[in-house]
């Protein structure tokens, strides 16, 4: 009901018109508003309210240039950091170790017999090529040479580069390239260098060393990745050192630990890495107090006289600190431990808080992230890093039309391999330094809205010392193979002691630098300044704009109407029928126009209508009505009175 009686109102409104006009609204509001310019502009005489009128315009345009300049620094989002100080006890992090070899070379030596082979004849070459023989790499098995072969580049006349191939004079080798003056070619005069070609051939590049190991390591490590690809995970597993060879004494403050305290997870650059204090299954182990003797002790056998004489060239071990849940990117983030030393590992905590949409492009959980989490068979938190690794994975089947070993396999898929795929190692090496790929995950890839990252200081020292050698290694060797034999040596240990420093962190928080307290002072300071204004003279501007539209409304209504009118009007060529014309028409029903005998007027009228004729009117029936007496009575004495 109150809405229909507003409605009523309106229309009532709209039809009576406006009561003022523009002219008179404005002269009101400038004569009542509670800003000091316009009411000098109407009181003032004409020469002083020209001046009135450009102050007050001036100062107007100076307000909004500034409230557009506070509105636009507003909506940047822009953060302040505070970095501030803690103190408390802290959950001891994730320590996740691997040895430097990913698999035992007694257990892979049959798969890596081709390439070993090959891998010295090419040693041969590079190192000794007037001495080595023609017919040397006849028996040789050179199917996988001939996919990415190694390549020397004579670069003594640096105008015109000669590529030199290192098996060219062979009849079974790829002569693809000018043999060329090889005796004359020393380590200063040529480089080594890949070759890549995709397109069954058709397109090569070359990726230039600057040395021949880093050469014939990348190399090994990309034909080695090639022949593992293709054996299951699960016996890549046995392939590799196990935690109860790598693990041979453990210490957490004061109580004992073992390999089974650690949590298995293959990794495909490591092989078997393990996880301590995880928190997947059990609860996170707090640390008592700071300092080495309340950290984490370890006595590891890296077994390196068992490493791949060609696949690991660093000997120790990789170990990462994390948050307990997250998946270990050890191969991003880790550090390297070397073997014979006593590596201390003091661990400072700071915690990054940021401040999340719009101000930060971050994540919670990563779920509006639209990226598969590659790891999410680990139940483990959202990392950068996993949709970056993901972003890879699955643009290297578009592009290459395999699957990257280096990357968990789906379901029903198959990994790369030189055999079926020829050209997806330039493919996945162009693919990882695109920078248009790059570009791709940092738009889609966010950060994390709440990390831990732990600060390492490392100090070594050697261990064990010359004088405690002996007795050291006669007691870990009766420990781990029950023989009095020394079986371990310097340069096969690592000792580890990862521990807190001190219990005080530090919390980095994001803020929002420009607040909605921050605009609304601003604004109301430049507009108080500069008008001298308030937010009652907002509200003042804000009631004239409501006015002046809503006398634009009704006057649109009214020439709205008006056009109507003419509209109706001009159907009709004659004159319209006067008022009594039209009551006799609508009154008399005992005439009705003759349809056959139009008259000349007839075609002013639309729609075969006639002109209405004027007839005598019908008897008004009412007066013959019976009564009954004393109505009539009542009637008549009324009427006396």
């Amino acid at each position: 009901m109150h809405v229909k009686k507003y409605l009523l109102k309106c229309l009532h409104r709209l039809q009576k018109g406006p009561g003022y006009t523009y002219k008179e609204l404005l002269v009101w509001y400038c004569d009542n508003t509670n800003t000091h310019g316009p009411k000098r502009i109407i009181r003032e005489g004409p020469k002083k309210k020209a001046m009135w009128f450009l102050i007050t315009l001036l100062f107007a345009s100076l307000v909004c240039w500034q409230w557009g300049v506070f509105i636009k620094t507003y909506l940047s989002w822009e953060v302040s950091v505070s970095l501030s100080m803690g103190f408390k006890a802290m959950d001891f992090p994730a320590v996740t170790i691997c040895n430097a070899s990913p698999f035992r070379y007694s257990k892979v030596r049959h798969l890596l017999k081709d390439l070993d082979e090959l891998m010295e004849a090419v040693l041969a070459r590079i190192l000794a090529p007037e001495s080595s023989q023609a017919n040397a790499t006849a028996a040789m098995n050179l199917s996988t040479w001939n996919y990415t072969p190694l390549v020397l580049i004579d670069e003594r006349d640096p105008h015109h580069p000669v590529v030199l191939d290192l098996f060219a004079n062979d009849p079974t080798g790829s002569a693809s390239s000018s043999p060329g003056p090889r005796g004359a070619c020393n380590a200063q005069g040529c480089k080594v260098a890949m070759r890549l070609c995709s397109l069954n051939g058709t397109s090569c590049t070359f990726r230039n060393f600057s040395s021949a190991t880093q050469a014939v390591t990348e190399w090994y490590a990309l034909q080695a990745t090639n022949i593992f690809s293709q054996v299951p995970q699960r016996e890549l597993v046995e392939l590799g050192y196990s935690a109860e060879r790598l693990i041979l004494a453990c210490l957490f403050g004061a109580e004992p630990c073992s390999y089974r305290n650690f949590t298995s997870i293959f990794y495909p650059d490591y092989g078997n890495c393990y996880v301590f204090n995880w928190g997947m299954t059990e609860k996170a182990l707090p640390s008592a107090n700071p300092g080495t003797e309340f950290g984490l002790k370890l006595i590891l056998d890296i077994g390196q006289e068992d490493y791949v004489p060609f696949l690991a060239s660093t000997a120790g071990v990789r170990l990462m600190l994390h948050e307990q849940r997250s998946y270990p990117f050890i191969r991003e983030e880790g550090v390297d431990a070397m073997s014979g030393t006593e590596t201390s590992i003091g661990v400072l905590v700071d915690k990054l808080q940021r401040k999340g949409e719009p101000y930060s492009p971050c994540t919670v959980n990563g779920s509006d992230v639209p990226v598969q989490n590659l790891y999410g068979s680990y139940n483990t938190t959202y990392s950068i890093q996993s949709p970056y690794h993901a972003q890879l994975r699955n643009q290297t089947p578009v592009s290459c039309q395999c699957r990257c070993p280096l990357f968990p396999l789906p379901r029903q898929a198959t990994f790369c391999n030189p055999r079926t795929s020829p050209s997806w190692a330039p493919c996945y090496l162009a693919l990882r330094m695109s920078e248009a790929e790059r570009e791709t995950c940092i738009r889609m890839c966010k950060e994390s809205c709440n990390d831990t990252q732990y600060k390492m200081t490392i100090s070594m020292a050697d261990w064990p010392s010359e004088a405690s050698e002996d007795w050291i290694f006669h007691v870990l060797s009766q420990e781990r193979d029950q023989s009095t034999n020394v079986t371990l040596s310097r340069k096969g240990v690592v000792k580890l002691n990862i521990y807190f420093q001190e219990f005080n962190y530090r919390t980095i928080e994001e803020s929002a630098a420009n607040n909605i307290v921050w605009l609304l002072s601003n604004l109301g300071g430049q507009f108080g300044f500069w008008m001298g204004g308030s937010v009652l003279c907002l509200i003042e501007f804000a009631e004239i704009i409501i006015d002046f539209v809503w006398i634009t409304i009704i006057k649109l209504v009214a020439l709205a109407k008006g056009l109507r009118q003419r509209q109706a009007q001009a159907r009709y060529a004659g004159p319209p029928p006067t008022v009594a014309e039209l009551v006799e028409a609508h009154t008399n029903f005992g005439f009705q126009p003759d349809v056959g005998h139009r008259s000349p007027d007839a075609e002013a009228y639309p729609d075969e209508q006639a002109l209405p004729i004027p007839g005598t009117p019908p008897p008004n029936y009412d007066s013959l009505r019976l009564q009954p007496l004393d109505v009539v009575e009542s009637d008549s004495e009324g009427d006396a009175v």
